[in-house]
């Protein structure tokens, strides 16, 4: 049974062919590259109806670099273009306590401290340590860093982030 574009967990996007043998290098949107980058992992890459499965994988400048059954030559690569890369979450270990998927983000209230409704997360923008929580709010975006000191409770399963930005955050 095939999964719903919607219900797989983007991993990467392709950032470019790499060399003449099929590789693909990735620029990843995954906290465990060494998880979800292995021979014989399944990805699905945006436009295509069926997903590739990893033959080759070896990290370059912290980059994955992979190579896909049936993506033998840089042109086969070039036909990937730079779609993103999703993985079925079903396969996942479970998160550590306090942690969560980006992808869980999404929809959430943000509420001040003071209990000010800031909007809701439309997505995250960014990997590891330098991500941002892209929040609609009265028609414009708002981008809040997801940070300890100001993201100070995240709640995905109540579909609620309390939020004590440094002041004039919002209003940038």
């Amino acid at each position: 049974m095939t999964p719903e574009w919607d219900a797989l967990v983007t991993v990467g996007r392709i950032a470019r062919p790499h060399g003449l043998r099929g590789h693909v290098l990735v620029n990843l949107d995954t906290d465990f590259p060494e998880d979800r980058y292995q021979p014989g992992a399944e990805l699905w890459v945006a436009g295509r109806a069926e997903p590739l499965r990893l033959t080759d994988v070896r990290f370059h400048q912290g980059r994955p670099l992979v190579r896909f059954e049936g993506i033998e030559t840089i042109e086969d690569a070039e036909t990937l273009g730079r779609g993103e890369l999703r993985a079925d979450p079903s396969g996942f270990a479970p998160l550590p306590d306090g942690t969560f998927r980006h992808s869980d983000l999404a929809g959430c209230e943000v509420v001040t401290r003071g209990g000010e409704v800031v909007g809701r997360v439309t997505r995250v923008e960014g990997q590891r340590t330098s991500s941002c929580l892209v929040v609609h709010r009265d028609g414009r975006e708002v981008m809040i860093p997801l940070a300890d000191r100001i993201c100070v409770d995240i709640d995905p399963a109540a579909g609620r982030i309390v939020v004590d930005p440094p002041e004039g955050l919002i209003d940038l």
